[in-house]
């Protein structure tokens, strides 16, 4: 039932106060229509006794109280959804912006989905290949996982997330798709993005979501929403393997903190709303296999930590929620090394269900866990080397020390078109292994 209002209360950036009407409900659509005729889209997400609060997508520029006619339109947001929707770039609210024209879609679905009842999951299983390998080998990303990337100001994280996106592959059923979510970048980035998807030609499996800027940061809200319910649509409908990518989950936090400001609530950490991790779970918890279901739905957040501080409130409550992280070393990033990953900050804790004989080979555990020991073995060397100095080292130190180098030069450092297979990495792993006494080894 629509319930038509006129005039407004109140406005205060982006949202606007009105009167509460009588059957109105949380979350409920609202459409705000100007003198001009112009419409704009919003929903309540505040109900009060005598005020309720609207949160409008497009911004309150232009508006005037006393001439707006409000409309709550009986239903939550919703969404079109088509097949047609690949290959296709749309706003951070859903709306066509490539020069293509409307969507033709009959499906609509409401933009906040229904949680996925925990009986009626299904555990991930298999992999998806990013050609990365750093990832690939030592933190595997699975079919339905959550992986989070865990970057810092200026690391080049655009340039990984375009690899995936360019790179990435699944073995076995089902066919391969993307849904990227931008939110909060800055217009040479989307373009990036865009030029590199078109000229790689792999623009046809993605469907990308993009939130400027310079766009309402309540838009920003709207983004990953959008992006996850035509996921849901791709995997869960039409059977696909789906890769959620969204990016910058730090720019989301701020515009959550932003307009809980404004609704005056009463801050918690860093100034954050107290539902921070209430919110985020609604959005990390999309992904996921359904019993019954072929197709899967896996994400990749990624987010920028403030001060590099992997204990800030957006990426501790994100490691709470996620399966595993992928970190980003700034001191790698400034040897050159490019992905710059952090391989003993960063784990996924699905990992040895999807890999093994069945899906990768029958070694790759062995050789992941002979890596890390390794690995960790260089970093105690090299703190010894500064203080003895690296004449003074041992013989098998040295060994560790040039085992280390060679390490990050080969196997982490990657050039940008160089998309390895998961034969190719664990062999690589293997040929560098042997730069160490066979004694050191083992774990194989």
């Amino acid at each position: 039932m629509k319930i038509e209002y006129i005039g407004l209360e109140e406005i205060n950036g982006p949202l606007v106060f009105i009167k509460t009407p009588k059957d109105v409900a949380f979350e409920e659509q609202v459409i705000l229509e100007l003198k001009n005729g112009e419409q704009r889209v919003g929903n309540v997400v505040r109900l009060d006794e005598n005020i309720t609060t609207i949160q409008v997508y497009k911004g309150t520029a232009g508006i005037r109280n006393k001439e707006v006619k409000t409309t709550f339109k009986g239903k939550p947001l919703m969404m079109k959804l088509s097949p047609n929707m690949l290959g296709r770039i749309f706003n951070g609210t859903g709306e066509p912006i490539d020069g293509l024209g409307k969507l033709d879609a009959d499906i609509e679905r409401d933009i906040n989905s229904n949680p996925i009842n925990p009986m009626a999951r299904e555990y991930p299983r298999n992999y998806i290949q990013t050609g990365i390998s750093s990832i690939d080998g030592l933190m595997t990303l699975i079919r339905g996982q959550k992986l989070p990337i865990f970057s810092g100001s200026g690391i080049n994280h655009n340039e990984i997330t375009e690899r995936i996106i360019r790179q990435s592959n699944i073995t076995g059923e089902g066919e391969f798709a993307i849904v990227f979510g931008l939110m909060g970048a800055e217009y040479e980035t989307a373009n990036f993005f865009r030029k590199s998807f078109e000229e790689s030609g792999v623009l046809s499996k993605v469907v990308m979501f993009q939130n400027l800027s310079n766009d309402s940061s309540i838009e920003r809200l709207l983004t990953p929403k959008i992006a996850l319910t035509c996921a849901e649509y791709l995997a869960f409908d039409l059977d696909m393997q789906v890769l959620v990518i969204l990016t910058d989950m730090t720019s989301y936090a701020e515009a959550l903190r932003e307009i809980s400001t404004l609704k005056e609530e009463i801050p918690s950490r860093k100034g954050y709303p107290g539902y921070l991790y209430s919110d985020f779970a609604s959005i990390y918890e999309r992904a996921g296999k359904i019993k019954g279901k072929k197709g899967s739905i896996t994400q990749i957040p990624i987010l920028t930590m403030p001060n590099d501080d992997i204990s800030h409130p957006i990426p501790d409550i994100t490691g709470y929620i996620t399966e595993g992280q992928i970190v980003l070393s700034r001191e790698l990033y400034q040897k050159g090394i490019s992905p710059p990953i952090n391989i003993l900050d960063s784990l996924s804790r699905l990992m040895k269900d999807g890999i093994g004989e069945k899906y990768t080979r029958s070694n790759h555990s062995k050789i992941s866990d002979q890596i890390f020991s390794s690995y960790s073995k260089v970093q105690e060397v090299r703190a010894l080397a500064k203080v003895l100095g690296e004449n003074d080292l041992s013989i098998v130190d040295k060994k560790y020390l040039e085992f280390g180098n060679e390490f990050e030069a080969k196997f982490i450092n990657q050039e940008s078109y160089d998309k390895r297979t998961i034969d190719q990495t664990l062999d690589l792993a293997l040929e560098l292994l042997k730069i160490l006494p066979d004694s050191e080894i083992t774990k194989l």
